[in-house]
């Protein structure tokens, strides 16, 4: 599912951040030569008929380093950015109406001399680089409801040229967009119109294919990945609902007609009446000259009780590799075992080649709820750094079957520790005890504590670590920076009588998921006082550097900072985070993530924030790097997240130096 854009209602949950209310480098990284190395890289990796100066996918290229070869802002200039354009949407919303909240995680595109995104109502804008003019907009009129998801969200859209594009050619150039009604629309990239061939006038249903336990839509929020001719597509749901949902699938699509050319199920056949999901809702990565697909497994249904879920099922949460012109799964590498705690992998596993030991190692870094950074020999799935299989504790749980071990990774350094953070003394005081009465009453038992029928504290909660963004990547230095949150969270199963009479009881009914059709409805909380200060010490996130050549954590600090009341709380507490970053061929790491709605510049070296500026809500997406008539720009969208703060934006704002 896509958990970690749970809305977390309940009251206090909601409240969970708010009161968190949380080529001179160049020169230095290497020289001239490094600098056309990484040019170089960045062409490899790009996608189809993209160049080095675009930011043509999603993850800035298909091994999602997230990194630019531009080399214009450097640690010395950027202080001078000035905003180059804006521009407002009109797509947002704070759910006071009819029509829910709006989650706006879109990573523009630049390509075909041309900034897209896409909207949270599903439309998609085609922008002038330079000036932010709008070129034309195209309103997929997809089903503005919270169909699967409790708010209305989008991580922008995709891009696809044919080989030799015929300049005038309607649909030799392509931008694809998905809805939460499972749509996916393909238009032309010059002027927005739809291309007849692809689908049904331009339109494919992709929920034609949800044939198996269908209870709601296969949600297109994630746009798709595109190699060659190849959309290789996954879905969200909603699996904290039903105990059987839609089997977790990966189509590959024709990028001209939309025709399905193989499927992957991550489900084998024969459990499929007992589960469902572990699907792929977050983005891809490709190695092109080996042509493989890498998947992040999300955790099957439901999310917290697994006592019908089949031993055995490898691929459930896991890193899994599919070889592109075939289907035909590679290898797979599981993460979590039996996964009862929505660890869902969450991010396209960053591909690079490791400097290690006199060898070059074809390697991924996968990121992880669970703050683990798993580092595999990407041709077979191997692990480079050790992946140690722990004993870890057991359900109390009638008809629960935890793993008995999971694998642990103590190199790299997780971004997270092993124990959680133990109660804060100023929210323990502020409320008269209550977060050291309550954390005495739950389970602790320290990683994967299991749920329980009593409550269980759980660090990190589905919340924590590593979000959907993923990390960022020089590939010079194999320097790997990545934001993470210290989240902790209960976690309680009710047995049905007890759910049903909570929830009929019409008391809040927040962080309260049914599991409909097993034994346990779920009861999850983040661990705040009642006045919603978290029980737990800071910091809340942190942005850290490690040297992937030897396993080394270079830097580590708090990152962002809380903003309540009109004031901002101590930088050493920082704030829970969700984006990703990216990195220049200077040194420099841009991001926004934080919930006190800046975004910001950091020196890859030290860690230090080099420029923030402030925008109108949190940018939860990670921004675009791209360089048009010789000027290097970064754009950043600013949609905001309900679970960081209720404050939300249409705005898109580009950054550049002065003339």
């Amino acid at each position: 599912m896509q958990r970690t854009e749970l809305r977390l209602s309940r009251p206090g949950a909601r409240r969970l951040l708010t009161p968190l209310a949380v080529l001179a480098a160049l020169c230095l990284a290497g020289g001239p030569a490094a600098a056309q190395d990484a040019a170089k890289n960045a062409a490899n990796n790009a996608a189809p008929g993209a160049t080095q100066n675009e930011w043509s996918t999603f993850n800035g290229d298909l091994k999602a380093q997230k990194f630019s070869p531009l080399t214009q802002i450097t640690p010395a200039n950027v202080k001078d950015l000035k905003v180059a354009w804006k521009v407002h949407t009109g797509d947002m919303s704070d759910g006071s109406g009819v029509t829910p909240p709006s989650v706006w995680s879109a990573t523009p595109l630049f390509v075909n001399n041309t900034v897209y995104l896409g909207t949270p109502f599903y439309r998609i804008f085609a922008i002038e680089p330079d000036t932010g003019k709008v070129k034309w907009t195209y309103d997929s009129k997809g089903e503005l409801k919270a169909l699967t998801q409790p708010d209305l969200k989008n991580r922008g859209v995709a891009y696809w040229q044919a080989d030799n594009p015929v300049a005038g050619k309607a649909c030799d150039k392509r931008i694809y967009i998905g809805t939460m009604d499972a749509k996916l629309h393909a238009v032309d990239a010059d002027t927005g119109k739809p291309c007849a061939d692809f689908g049904k006038a331009g339109v494919l249903d992709i929920n034609v294919y949800n044939t198996q336990n269908a209870k709601w839509p296969l949600s297109l929020l994630q746009p798709p990945t595109v190699f060659k001719d190849y959309l290789l597509l996954g879905w969200a749901g909603k699996d904290w609902d039903q105990t059987v949902d839609s089997p977790g699938t990966i189509f590959a699509l024709d990028a001209r007609t939309g025709a399905v050319r193989w499927e992957f199920h991550s489900l084998p056949p024969e459990v499929i009446d007992k589960t469902g999901t572990a699907n792929v809702w977050a983005s891809m990565s490709v190695d092109p000259e080996r042509q493989i697909l890498y998947i992040p497994v999300s955790s099957p249904s439901p999310n917290f009780y697994g006592g019908d879920i089949p031993a055995g099922l490898e691929v459930i949460t896991s890193v899994t590799a599919l070889d592109i012109p075939t289907g035909k799964m590679l290898w797979s590498r599981q993460l979590v075992h039996h996964d009862i705690w929505d660890l869902d992998t969450n991010a396209a596993p960053t591909l690079f080649d490791l400097e290690k030991d006199g060898k070059t190692i074809p390697a991924l870094i996968q990121t992880s709820k669970q703050g683990f950074l798993y580092i595999l020999d990407r041709t077979t799935g191997e692990p480079i750094y050790p992946m140690v299989e722990k004993p870890v504790p057991a359900s109390t749980v009638p008809g629960e079957h935890a793993s008995p071990t999971q694998p642990f990774v103590d190199l790299p350094k997780p971004v997270v520790p092993d124990k959680w953070p133990g109660v804060y003394d100023l929210a323990d005081w502020a409320s008269l005890g209550y977060c050291s009465r309550t954390a005495k009453s739950l389970v602790d038992q320290g990683r994967f504590t299991p749920p329980s029928l009593q409550g269980s504290l759980v660090y990190p909660g589905t919340i924590g670590g590593t979000e959907w963004g993923g990390g960022a990547l020089d590939p010079r230095s194999q320097t790997f920076v990545v934001n993470s949150s210290s989240a902790v969270q209960t976690y309680q199963l009710m047995t049905r009588a007890d759910f049903d009479k909570a929830v009929s009881g019409g008391s809040e009914t927040g962080g309260l998921f049914p599991q409909t059709g097993g034994p346990y409805g779920m009861n999850l909380n983040t661990f705040l006082n009642p006045i919603g200060m978290p029980c737990w010490k800071p910091p809340y996130g942190t942005l850290a550097a490690y040297d992937l050549k030897t396993g080394a954590q270079l830097w580590n600090k708090p990152f962002g900072q809380i903003q309540k009341w009109g004031f901002y709380m101590p930088e050493s507490w920082g704030t829970i985070t969700i984006g990703a970053p990216v990195i220049t061929a200077t040194g420099v790491v841009f991001i926004g993530a934080s919930m006190d709605s800046r975004v910001r510049a950091i020196d890859l070296k030290t860690g230090e924030v080099l420029w923030k500026a402030l925008v109108e809500a949190p940018a939860v997406a990670m921004p675009a790097v791209y360089d048009y008539k010789g000027k290097q720009y970064v754009v950043f969208t600013v949609g905001g997240n309900s679970i960081l703060t209720p404050r939300v934006s249409d705005e898109i704002v580009a950054f550049s130096l002065p003339d």
